[in-house]
């Protein structure tokens, strides 16, 4: 190769190396530009939220996120946005969608950071408002996985064991109110009341049902109060499974447990009165 072919070859070369660089240097600049635009709108969106402009908010979370997928704070908002705006108990189909959707982009969250404990307790909220209306028992076990994936994460947290005892205790409650229903369907002379001890019949299927459910929840209630010694809605919550425990005992050891759940509920009606009276000297 002579000296004019070997300037020509180091020309095109170069050339080639400037034009990568250049193609790479728009490229970078875009991406960062990108990722400029989704902050601005991050932040447009946020002072939507705050302003209870949902609907706008939701779409510029929604561009923040495609503009910079790695921006997780988008991806948060966006699925805060939705949990808002879904109403608990409305069966439209319009609301169905939303908790729906509000549940996939906290689930996206996790792909990205599966030990995100905003997104975690977000699903298990959205399953617990979403199991009542209709009842789903299943939507209300899963809600309670989420919660404790949370206290596998942290568990020096009593959030998570205050809302396992929650559920538990509003699966054991519509069963007993659905064994009750269904007793009094077949002894039209002789009905049960809600505060009648159940049948001996009735509280062994009862029992056998829900007693490892119920035993779950006031283990978990007990866990929370312990971690937050004035947690008064756990308190609360203890006490009304203790008079689910008093539906699987006979009649001697029933009357303990319900002066237990007494005992529970003054307790309750003094932390929150101590609490009141804080409240209006500050």
């Amino acid at each position: 190769m002579n000296a004019q072919a070997k300037t020509i070859g180091s020309h095109n070369t170069a050339a080639k190396v400037f034009g990568l660089v250049a193609v790479l240097a728009t490229m970078f600049g875009a991406a960062g530009c990108n990722k400029l635009k989704a902050r601005d709108l991050l932040n447009k969106g946020v002072a939507a939220f705050k302003n209870g402009q949902y609907d706008s908010s939701i779409e510029d979370f929604k561009q923040a996120k495609d503009l910079d997928p790695t921006l997780l704070n988008a991806r948060l908002y966006l699925a805060t946005a939705y949990a808002t705006e879904y109403i608990p108990g409305a069966p439209s189909d319009d609301n169905v969608r939303v908790g729906q959707q509000a549940v996939s982009e906290f689930q996206d969250v996790l792909t990205v950071d599966p030990g995100n404990l905003s997104a975690l307790d977000g699903i298990g909220s959205m399953l617990y408002n979403m199991a009542g209306t209709p009842f789903d028992p299943d939507k209300y076990s899963q809600s309670k996985q989420y919660h404790q994936k949370h206290i596998q994460l942290k568990p020096d947290d009593p959030e998570p064991f205050y809302w396992v005892g929650v559920i538990d205790w509003t699966l054991a409650y519509r069963g007993n109110a659905e064994a009750r229903q269904a007793y009094n369907i077949q002894n039209q002379k002789k009905q049960l009341k809600e505060s009648d001890p159940l049948p001996e019949k009735v509280r062994d299927q009862f029992t056998q049902q829900y007693g490892s459910l119920v035993d779950e929840g006031m283990n978990m209630l007990q866990k929370a109060t312990e971690l937050r010694p004035d947690y008064a809605d756990a308190m609360a919550y203890q006490s009304l499974l203790l008079r689910q425990k008093a539906d699987m005992v006979d009649s001697s050891t029933r009357a303990s447990l319900e002066k237990q759940a007494d005992d529970l509920l003054d307790k309750v009606k003094d932390i929150k009165q101590k609490a009141a009276e804080k409240e209006s000297k500050s």
